[in-house]
């Protein structure tokens, strides 16, 4: 899987709406400025994500973009799959089932390739914008290390 320019500009501009999410629009300038984006390409992203409801444009003075719905309820998965189209590497994971199914000699590697556009569809449709504004994505599987039991013994022990 790889996401392109275009789709991290993407990923981008929502996270900066997440970040401001409440408090108003933000004008294509604002989000181009925190971001270092080109403008006019920043338009064209902003109006794909209005058209697919992820976001929302106000009109006049006040005006802006400002997400459509809470950064909790938008999965990453949603604007990758949006900007960037299927996760899998050769298509999207019925076209991988397909390989699988009908080259033999491949087989293997096609499956393969399936699991790492499974994983990564799980990574991101379990991620939400909310996970990454809040700096701390959501993590499934071995969790963060821990301090030692030995040292949290010791440091709650007084002097010997």
């Amino acid at each position: 899987m790889k996401i392109s320019q275009k789709g991290l500009y993407a990923l981008q501009a929502v996270m900066t709406l997440g970040h401001h999410y409440g408090k108003g629009t933000m004008k294509i300038r604002e989000i181009a400025l925190a971001n270092d984006l080109p403008e006019k390409f920043l338009e064209l992203i902003l109006l794909e994500l209005k058209n697919a409801r992820i976001v929302e444009s106000v009109r006049g003075a006040k005006g802006g973009y400002q997400l459509r719905r809470t950064p909790a309820e938008i999965p990453l998965s949603d604007i990758v799959r949006l900007v960037d189209g299927p996760l899998a590497p050769f298509g999207d994971a019925d076209q991988l089932r397909s390989l699988i199914a009908s080259d033999v000699d491949h087989r293997a590697l096609y499956e393969v390739f399936l699991r790492v556009r499974d994983s990564a569809a799980k990574i991101l449709e379990s991620t939400t914008v909310a996970d990454l504004v809040s700096g701390s994505p959501k993590r499934k599987g071995k969790p963060k290390k821990q301090p030692s039991a030995t040292l949290a013994v010791v440091s709650r022990k007084g002097p010997s």
